[in-house]
C-alpha cells in the first residue's frame, strides 16, 4: 500500500513540473526573428560557389529570459529556393549560448554555401555580382528556457540593394 501512495505522489510531482514548465510557453512564444541583413563574403570562381552570411535578429519582448538552440529556414532570393539550412548552438550548453534577456535584440549569423550548379544561373549572378535581391527566409526558430521549449514559424524578407 505504502508503495502505491509512493507511485502516486511521485506522478502527482511529476506532472507538477510539467504543468509549472508550460506557464512559460506563452511568454516563449513572443520570440521575434527578422532576416537583418545578408553578405557575399567568398566567391570561389574555381568551384562556381559563394560564401553568404546571413544575419538574424531576434527579439524577446517577453518578460522571461530564453536562448535560441536552433534556427531551421528555406532561404529564398526573388522568390526562387536557393536551399535550405540552420543556425545552431544545440552542441553547446545552454549557459554558454546568448541568453535574450527582456527586452534584448542580438543578430545571430551564420553561413550558407550557394552553389551556381544548384541554382538558376540568373539568380546567381545577381547575388555574387552584388545586384538589388529580395531574400527571404521561411523557418522554424526554437526558443527555449530552463523548463520549456516553443519552436515558433517565421516568415521574414529583406531587399539588398546595390550602393552604385
Amino acid at each position: 500500500m505504502v508503495i502505491y501512495v509512493a507511485i502516486a505522489g511521485l506522478f502527482a510531482m511529476m506532472g507538477g513540473f510539467v504543468w509549472y514548465a508550460s506557464l512559460d510557453n506563452p511568454q516563449l512564444a513572443m520570440a521575434e526573428v527578422e532576416l537583418q541583413n545578408i553578405e557575399v563574403i567568398f566567391v570561389d570562381t574555381v568551384e562556381n560557389s559563394a560564401k553568404l552570411q546571413i544575419t538574424f535578429l531576434v527579439k524577446n519582448p517577453s518578460e522571461k529570459t530564453f536562448t535560441v538552440p536552433i534556427i531551421s529556414y528555406d532561404l529564398y532570393a526573388d522568390g526562387v529556393k536557393l536551399g535550405a539550412t540552420s543556425y545552431s548552438t544545440v552542441d553547446i550548453a545552454m549557459p554558454g549560448r546568448a541568453a535574450f534577456y527582456p527586452g534584448a535584440e542580438i543578430p545571430l549569423k551564420n553561413f550558407f554555401q550557394l552553389f551556381r550548379s544548384k541554382v538558376d544561373f540568373n539568380i546567381y549572378q545577381t547575388i555574387v555580382n552584388g545586384e538589388n535581391v529580395e531574400f527571404s527566409a521561411e523557418g522554424i526558430i526554437t526558443v527555449e528556457n530552463a523548463w520549456s521549449l516553443v519552436e515558433k514559424e517565421f516568415q521574414s524578407s529583406l531587399l539588398i540593394q546595390n550602393s552604385n
